[in-house]
Formats: structure tokens, C-alpha cells, sequence
């Protein structure tokens, strides 16, 4: 920071708001620098969007099927079982009905020997009928039952293959917006790092849709509920530097209170490229937000001239040479 020195006569309290803005930014309460201007085209930030958001979308879906094709076969396999055994019961009815013939229940009440043993003889073959004729329909109500199942699985599997196939499209398209600012893969930023609590889901595994609904701590504006738990979760996994989340005017997230910047110095965001315990600082939180990117939410994080996708991992990236565009000075995470 530069004093101006003052003129005669206002020394001592140009001095003393000097003094003040100094004590100011030694306590945190003014960053070190502005928020960084990032770059990248309006166009770029939309494709990345939307080929992350339909990456993670095709996913959930694609997890949903499959456990659903998997309870499906597992009571199949069910069905499957008292099907055996209702076929053999039926089966012995089918035999028995074909000894005694048509003559068999009339000659068994025309042996009565008396009007009791008439009625008793006529309620139990009235008691066989039912139960023969419930046999006859679980069977069928249980061959229905196995046969919606197999139908049902090969929906599942049509299901996938469906899923797969816009997984595959994304990744392309995904490719494709960053073509104009990658030279392809990058090395990424390797190691583990500690698992974060996952975010509230729908009951069906998706995200529940969020907008800029609660307050950001970073600055004066708001954020969604899921970016607010990555930033708590980020900070409770000792990443505590500065950061600015919401910002208003311009493209992608921030606007939408869905994107975060850490920044790589202990005192704020410089204009200068991370070295040393600043650049392990942003490797290691950038593992950490990718390596918790399907608990937290995460779409996509920028750092060191690499950008990691769901759906492409780690690329190179270039946003145009500065510290701030090609993300030398801080991390940034995106969120669905």
C-alpha cells in the first residue's frame, strides 16, 4: 500500500486514517487485492456450463437405472422361484382333475350314505374348487409379474445405453468448447485428500435446484445453499485464505452466486504467479474439490493453466496470460 505523504498543516490526521487503513488490511478487513478479472469468453463459460451440468445429469440417471435394474432383477429372481413352485401345484391339480375326470366330484356326493355326509362332502369340494382356482390365478398373476420385470429390465437397459450415449456427447462437446483454450490433457494435481460431507440430494439421487438464496460470508452478496456447504466444507479442511464468491454483472456463475475464488496467498488475491507453499496450497485444494466434486456439486475447478471437467479430467488451460486468467493466483469452482 502507498501513503502519500500530507501537506503541512493536515499531518496528523492524514497520519492517523493512514494508520487506520494499515491496521485495517493487517487484520483481513480489506482484501489485498480486488477479485480477480478471470477472462475467458461469456461463450466459453456457457458450453463449459452446460456440458458439465448434462455430464452430471447423465450420471445420476444413469446410477438410478442401474439400481433400479438391479432390485428389478432381484425380484425377478423371486418371482422367479414361486413361479417354479405355483407351476408343480398346478400341475398336480391339472393331474388330478384328469384321473377322476368330470364324474369324479358328482359320483363322490352321490356316495353319500347320508344328508350330512352329502353336505360335507359337497363344502369339501367346494373348499378344493377355491383352492384350485386361487392356485390357477396366482399363477397367472405371478407369470404377469415376471414378464412386466423382464420388460421392465430391458427398458433399464435401453435406459443406459441412452445414458451412455449423452455421456459420450457431452464429453465431445465439452472437448469441443475447450479446444479454443487447451492444448490438450494436463497432468492434474495428484495425491488424496480428505472426504468432504455430501450436499442434500433429491430422493431420486439428483440435485435439487438452487439459486442465489442465502447470504456469502466472502462478500456482501449471495450464494446458493450448495455453494455456501463447499465453502464450509472447504474452510473446515483447513482451507482458509481468502475468498470471494458472488459478484455481480458479467457471465457464468459468480452472478449466480454458484462459483467460488480462492486465492492462492495468505493475504488475497496477487498479480503474481503462485510459488512455493502458495502454489502447494492451490494443488492441494484443487484435489480436494475434485476429488469431492460428486459429494459437493462441483461442475468444474480452473487452476495453474489446467481445468478439470467431470467428463474430460484434468485439461490444459490457457485463459489468456495473466495470473488472474490463467489462474495462477487462485482456484476456481464452479457449481451446479
Amino acid at each position: 500500500m502507498r501513503i502519500v505523504l500530507p501537506r503541512e498543516g493536515s499531518r496528523p490526521l492524514t497520519v492517523l486514517v493512514a494508520a487506520a487503513v494499515a491496521v485495517a488490511v493487517l487484520l483481513g478487513a480489506v482484501p489485498a487485492q480486488a477479485e480477480p478479472n478471470e477472462g475467458g469468453s461469456e461463450k466459453l463459460r456457457a458450453a463449459l456450463t452446460a456440458a458439465a451440468k448434462a455430464h452430471i445429469d447423465a450420471t445420476a440417471e444413469l446410477k438410478n437405472s442401474k439400481r433400479r435394474q438391479k432390485e428389478l432383477t432381484t425380484e425377478l429372481e423371486a418371482v422367479e422361484v414361486r413361479l417354479t413352485d405355483l407351476t408343480a401345484q398346478v400341475g398336480e391339480v391339472a393331474a388330478q382333475s384328469y384321473r377322476l375326470g368330470r364324474i369324479g366330484p358328482m359320483a363322490t356326493l352321490l356316495e353319500s350314505a347320508s344328508p350330512d355326509e352329502f353336505l360335507n362332502r359337497a363344502m369339501n369340494l367346494d373348499v378344493m374348487a377355491r383352492r384350485d382356482g386361487r392356485r390357477v390365478r396366482e399363477l397367472t398373476e405371478v407369470r404377469e409379474t415376471a414378464e412386466n420385470a423382464k420388460i421392465a429390465i430391458d427398458s433399464e437397459i435401453r435406459e443406459q445405453e441412452k445414458q451412455l450415449d449423452v455421456l459420450a456427447k457431452n464429453k465431445k462437446k465439452a472437448e469441443a468448447a475447450l479446444a479454443a483454450v487447451s492444448s490438450g490433457g494436463g497432468s492434474g494435481f495428484g495425491g488424496g485428500s480428505a472426504s468432504a460431507a455430501s450436499a442434500p440430494r433429491n430422493s431420486d439421487g439428483s440435485w435439487p435446484s438452487e439459486s442465489c438464496s442465502v447470504n456469502d460470508p466472502t462478500t456482501s452478496g449471495c450464494i446458493s445453499p450448495r455453494t455456501l456447504h463447499m465453502l464450509k466444507q472447504s474452510q473446515a479442511n483447513g482451507f482458509k485464505r481468502h475468498v470471494s464468491c458472488y459478484r455481480s454483472g458479467g457471465s457464468g456463475e459468480h452472478p449466480k452466486g454458484k462459483a467460488c475464488d480462492f486465492s492462492a496467498a495468505p493475504g488475497g488475491f496477487e498479480d503474481v504467479t503462485a510459488t512455493g507453499g502458495d502454489k502447494a496450497y492451490g494443488d492441494q485444494l484443487a484435489t480436494y474439490l475434485k476429488n469431492n466434486a460428486s459429494r459437493l456439486g462441483v461442475m468444474y475447478v480452473i487452476w495453474y493453466r489446467q481445468i478439470w471437467m467431470p467428463n474430460t479430467g484434468w485439461r490444459a488451460y490457457s485463459g489468456g496470460g495473466s495470473p488472474a486468467a490463467d489462474h495462477t493466483n487462485h482456484v476456481h469452482v464452479s457449481m451446479y
